[in-house]
């Protein structure tokens, strides 16, 4: 409980002045006596305060305590309420929306507080006005903001925008994506440590590299080139090879300096390997090739001797059969290996399964005119695939089916099974198809090109086969493709009620020079990693383990609900029935994820350069400390918690959890005890404080610690 040490005092201050009181009546009664007249008094006291004093002393504390209740209750109605209300008014300042201020104590703070709700109700309408002409004003300027945003989002190469300091302030999904590949991070975090708002592509891309390549743009700045750019490759520590352009970003008048830089990353590795893989080739064939040639160069010398007896005539024509063979079949092997490279190096492009599905429908309707069914399709499944040269082929086949059946009952059928799509073409009957399906040419397709089912689905990797069926209705037949998923698939919002997550933010541009100590700079100058922990209990040295880790960033004021930690923990122990009931984690969610060894580390880049928030956080940070030794991850970041700015902001507040400062900050919890859910709210909250802090002064990181060092919850140890 948090104890007002006022309130104390005040109640306390009755009983002593009525001791004094007396105490100072007694005395003046005395000293007005002569000295026979206050013997005499005391003389006649002495017996009635020997058997009466503890009914004196008694009727003393009744009174003392009477006065106390009454002292707290006007403190209740006249001091703690007005100040409550004050509170709420603060609150009501900083945000409009808050909710309307709660009359408490003396009627008069009822009138009060309509007053007060009166007037944030017209300065809500005054700021929706005011806001709805901005938004007017600068409805052009967004529309081209967002234009770009979906642009760059859209394009089928990753795209990283920085300031002069390396911190990105866009990137796309590809870029994301790459950004997985190339992580060393387990599943619930790989890439989130190494791109996101804010964060420093030095993580990526070596400092030097970025800095070698940005002198030698500004050297064609200043010679007047009209389009300076810079190309290299890196290697990443995952043994990854990106090819990486830069361009400088800077304004549209001649000789501007550049205020930022674009990134444009490709992932070459494989292509890479490919290319090596036929250099290889190459110079085996070379080489082998030269020892054959000389061989049947020397076989051919050897035959022009007239006077050569037939059997070694023979045997040097025997030579120059078997070179002429050997090299022939090096020749067609090495085709055959290009054929094959030509294939796999073919561009896919990821695509949403249930997208395909719809358009392979619609292609075999308007070319077939039988209606197609959908009825088991997994519509979250993305594929890499040529969708025309893919579609092409199922209508081919539609074609195929349809022939001598008068209801064929098409259907199509999209599953994920074992690492790989299964799609699949079905039709009534059991009906063999003709001979040599596979390998007929389609017609209409790359132009009259011959290509065959057979090229569609070895182009993709896979297979294709037809698979029969008898049923209880009816036999039943299906042409089946076996496709690759996305590599990385396409982010779709990791937030509900999210459209698009958030990739850029141009007031980043602004960040650059920043070199001062984090304790001088002002709260909303940095970045944060709100994050909450759910674990197996609550005894951190005795044995109970973290279960699962989530996380939010806070950059430049706002809440990136795109770029969350999200990762469940084996905790090599079991977990027990009374945790699962709150945070609903069971021994199987858990079995085969990473370990604490491997999800610490992850989170500790994830939140590298950035002040830690969390609720109650000392908990967390109770089990994060002990795992240091035994993970190498050390968080020695500065840390806030929610908890102790809200009872700075509200010391007069009833309760302090969570869910009861949200509510007065007019905050809706979801997903509450989970990690991720948790984290979600105390970042919405920490963002309410931030002005409720400014208000009362608090306004760098040194101020908040201080700050929240003097609350009465900063005691708390675990």
């Amino acid at each position: 409980m948090n104890f007002d040490r006022s309130l104390i005092a005040a109640m306390l201050a009755p009983g002593l002045a009525l001791a004094l009181w007396l105490a100072l009546g007694a005395a003046g009664v005395y000293a007005a006596l002569d000295t026979s007249a206050a013997t005499a008094l005391s003389a006649l006291l002495a017996p009635l305060v020997e058997t009466h004093g503890m009914l004196l002393g008694f009727w003393w504390l009744v009174a003392a305590a009477g006065a106390a209740w009454a002292v707290r209750l006007l403190h209740i109605r006249y001091v703690a309420a007005p100040a409550r209300l004050a509170e709420g008014a603060r609150v009501l300042v900083s945000d409009a929306s808050a909710p309307p201020v709660a009359a408490v104590g003396a009627s008069a703070n009822g009138a009060l507080a309509d007053a007060l709700n009166g007037l944030a109700l017209e300065r809500r309408t005054l700021r929706q006005e005011m806001a709805r002409l901005v938004e007017d004003a600068s409805r052009a300027v967004a529309h081209q903001r967002d234009q770009l945003g979906a642009l760059v989002a859209e394009l089928q190469q990753s795209v990283v925008v920085c300031n002069l300091d390396g911190r990105i302030l866009l990137y796309n999904a590809r870029a994301r994506a790459l950004c997985r590949r190339i992580s060393r991070a387990p599943g619930g975090a790989a890439g989130a440590e190494l791109i996101g708002l804010g964060r420093s592509i030095h993580k990526v891309v070596d400092a030097a590299l970025i800095a070698h390549a940005r002198d030698g743009v500004e050297r064609r700045i200043v010679r007047g080139e009209p389009a300076p750019s810079a190309r290299f490759v890196t290697h990443t520590p995952s043994g990854h090879l990106l090819r990486v352009s830069l361009a400088p970003v800077r304004e549209a008048a001649e000789g501007a300096p550049a205020t930022g830089f674009v990134l444009l990353l490709d992932d070459i590795t494989d292509e890479y390997e490919a290319e090596a893989r036929t250099d290889r080739q190459w110079l085996a064939l070379t080489e082998t090739s030269r020892a054959g040639l000389a061989s049947i160069q020397a076989a051919l010398d050897m035959l022009d001797y007239p006077d050569l007896d037939g059997a070694d005539r023979d045997r040097f024509q025997q030579v120059v059969r078997e070179e002429v063979a050997a090299l022939g079949a090096r020749i067609t092997a090495l085709a055959i290996e290009a054929s094959t490279a030509l294939k796999s190096r073919w561009p896919l492009q990821e695509m949403l399964g249930a997208d395909l599905v719809a358009a392979a429908a619609q292609r075999i309707h308007d070319e077939t005119g039988q209606a197609v069914a959908t009825p088991d399709v997994d519509t979250g499944l993305w594929l890499s695939v040529d969708s025309f040269s893919l579609i092409a082929a199922l209508s081919f086949l539609a074609r195929r089916a349809a022939e001598g059946r008068a209801a064929p009952s098409l259907e199509l059928r999209l599953a994920r099974a074992d690492g790989h799509a299964h799609l699949d073409l079905a039709f009534a009957g059991g009906a063999a198809i003709a001979a040599g399906w596979q390998a007929c040419p389609m017609d209409g397709t790359e132009g009259g090109a011959s290509l065959s089912v057979r090229d569609v689905a070895e182009r993709h990797g896979g297979e294709v086969w037809l698979e029969h069926k008898r049923t209880a209705e009816a036999p039943r037949a299906a042409f089946r493709f076996l496709l690759p998923l996305a590599a990385g698939g396409v982010d779709g919002p990791s937030h509900p009620g999210e459209s698009r997550p958030e990739f850029y933010d141009f007031d980043l541009f602004a960040a650059s020079d920043a070199h001062h100590e984090r304790d001088d700079r002002p709260l909303e100058d940095l970045s944060f990693t709100v994050f909450d922990t759910e674990t197996t209990g609550l005894d951190p040295a005795g044995g109970d383990e973290i279960i699962q880790i989530g996380a939010a960033r806070i950059v430049n004021g706002k809440l990136l609900r795109a770029e969350c930690f999200d990762q469940l923990v084996d905790p090599r122990r079991s977990i027990p029935e009374a945790g699962i009931a709150i945070h609903g984690i069971r021994p199987a969610m858990v079995r085969g994820q990473p370990t604490i060894g491997e999800a610490l580390p992850a989170f500790h880049a994830f939140a590298s350069d950035t002040v830690l928030v969390g609720h109650n956080v000392a908990f967390d940070l109770r089990f994060l400390k002990l795992k240091e030794a035994a993970t190498g991850a050390i968080f020695d970041q500065p840390v806030l918690d929610t908890l102790l700015l809200a009872s700075i902001v509200h010391p007069h507040a009833d309760a302090q959890s969570l869910e009861a400062i949200a509510a007065r900050l007019g905050v809706t919890v979801c997903g509450r005890h989970t990690a991720l859910g948790d984290a979600l709210a105390c970042a919405e909250v920490f963002l309410k404080l931030l002005p409720l802090l400014r208000q009362q002064g608090i306004r760098t990181l040194g101020e908040a610690r201080a700050a929240s060092e003097d609350s009465y919850y900063a005691r708390l140890k675990y």
